[in-house]
């Protein structure tokens, strides 16, 4: 595989040519990676007719549709600064132990309703203890007896054995994300490393989970540190990449923190596309606030999106998100299905 250089293109990219390539098999570097992001706004629709082009031939004009579950909320030891439910936040919040196992049923039903492809079951914490593992092995199994749905669970950093015990319940996918790059990590949580997360990915590849991790952005990170945060979850061959855009939470030492705006993070998710092509991109956390009226281009690069509401943040409608889809001429994706690659 050949790799696309900056140098290729002496004063401005030409994007059409950039997805021929990368279609073609060639990899950009960091350096046009972060050429993305700093992209002219005169530029940003070529930017992603070119994301699109690359988009299309992996995914068609699918768009697969995640509902996410806060089955446990709070609670958290962690010190992360952008997260309302860590031990260090004042945000007023529901707190509450682990979901029942009717509970959470019931919540995958609620993901049926809402035509999603992909059921999350997230948990706050440092990990989870072999009880509560147990508890969502249990609801796993019923939710797989019950619903066609695949599982992805979200639990924090998992202990020897618990891996194998989500895959033998039917959980075909598990998140982690890094969040950030390496050299922005210690900025924004001291109580593990970029190295703990990183290690969590690997254990959940070895066991047989397909791996889904992504970041957030606008945490006061740089450019570069975005470009490395999609080229780290290139290295580790990441299946599935939510990109989050921070939703500032009063009460989080992050609160203040607002630096983004609509056409940025349409580059932020054209870049993820360009050096992660093949993968599924997702527009978690973020997105109605940040792209605004501009949500439906987003789809052009990405092509996956949370339905309804986040972990302690509300979403808009699942009927707007219908509609949103329908208007680009777009399908939803059948639970368990398989996108149709363009002919």
């Amino acid at each position: 595989m050949n790799t696309i250089h900056q140098l290729d293109f002496p004063v401005r990219v030409d994007w059409s040519d950039l997805a021929r390539r990368i279609l073609g098999g060639d990899a950009i570097d960091r350096r046009t990676a972060l050429a993305v992001l700093q992209a002219p706004d005169e530029e940003l629709l070529a930017v992603l007719n070119a994301a699109f082009d690359v988009r299309r031939a992996y995914f068609g004009r699918t768009v697969q549709l995640y509902y996410l579950m806060n089955a446990k909320s709070g609670l958290c030891p962690e010190d992360c600064n952008y997260c309302s439910q860590s031990r260090i936040s004042t945000a007023e919040i529901p707190r509450y132990p682990l979901m029942s196992r009717e509970e959470l049923v019931a919540g995958a039903h609620r993901a049926m309703e809402h035509k999603a492809c992909t059921f999350c079951i997230v948990a706050s914490g440092r990990g989870p203890t072999n009880r509560e593992l147990e508890h969502v092995v249990e609801a796993v199994r019923e939710i797989r007896e019950t619903t066609p749905l695949r599982i992805c669970a979200c639990l924090g950093i998992l202990a020897d054995g618990q891996a194998e015990r989500l895959r033998d319940a039917g959980v075909e996918r598990f998140n982690h994300n890094l969040n950030t790059s390496e050299e922005y990590h210690g900025e924004i949580c001291t109580t593990h490393t970029f190295q703990n997360r990183v290690d969590t990915v690997e254990e959940i590849k070895a066991a047989g989970i397909s791996p889904c991790s992504g970041g957030i952005v606008g945490m006061g990170e740089s450019d570069e540190d975005v470009v490395s945060l999609a080229f780290a979850l290139r290295d580790l061959e990441v299946e599935s990449i939510p990109v989050n855009f921070y939703h500032p939470v009063e009460g989080t030492p992050l609160a203040e923190t607002w630096n983004l705006n609509p056409r940025y993070c349409l580059k932020v998710l054209a870049m993820f596309r360009f050096v992660n092509p093949s993968r599924e991109i997702r527009i978690a956390g973020g997105r109605e606030l940040h792209l605004r009226a501009l949500q439906p281009l987003g789809l052009y690069a990405a092509n996956s999106i949370f339905v309804s509401d986040y972990l302690t943040t509300q979403g808009q409608s699942a009927a707007d998100d219908f509609r949103m889809i329908e208007d680009l001429g777009f399908e939803i994706a059948l639970p368990n299905g398989q996108p149709v690659p363009a002919v």
